[in-house]
């Protein structure tokens, strides 16, 4: 028991005499300073720089614009044609449906009716003849000797 109380003392005293947890602070920097060079030179003098909004005409939509495609080889065949002029615009587009017709949309939009559409097709739709021709071919039976 002597034994037990010396040793609980000596870790006692022990711990009293154990150094203190140094601190640290990093050194103390001189904060950094920046003045531009000035100038050597007599340099003209310049007006500062301003910002105008550019301003803009009401100017009403003109234009007439139109493409066509007819690829004979492809098949393909379809084009647009529009004219505008202000509000009112007026136009025709088409296109060579499969089965041999022409599909044509003459349009026309203004500001009080909106997009009004005439839908024609030229021509009569053909349909080649069909005859399935048989894919399949059932397996050949096993036969057993």
């Amino acid at each position: 028991m002597v034994f037990k109380v010396s040793v609980l003392v000596a870790l006692a005293v022990a711990v009293a005499a154990r150094p203190e947890t140094p601190s640290y602070s990093p050194p103390a920097h001189p904060t950094p300073s920046y003045s531009p060079p000035s100038p050597s030179y007599n340099a003209p003098s310049r007006p500062s720089p301003s910002y105008n909004a550019p301003t803009y005409n009401d100017v009403p939509p003109q234009y007439n614009a139109q493409y066509n495609v007819n690829d004979d080889y492809s098949g393909n065949n379809y084009g647009h044609q529009e004219d505008r002029d202000g509000y009112n615009t007026q136009g025709t587009y088409y296109v060579q449906l499969p089965d041999g017709r022409l599909q044509k949309v003459t349009y026309y939009v203004d500001g009080e009716s909106g997009y009004v559409a005439e839908v024609t097709y030229e021509g009569e739709a053909q349909y080649p003849a069909y005859e399935p021709s048989p894919s399949y071919q059932p397996a050949p039976s096993p036969s057993y000797a």
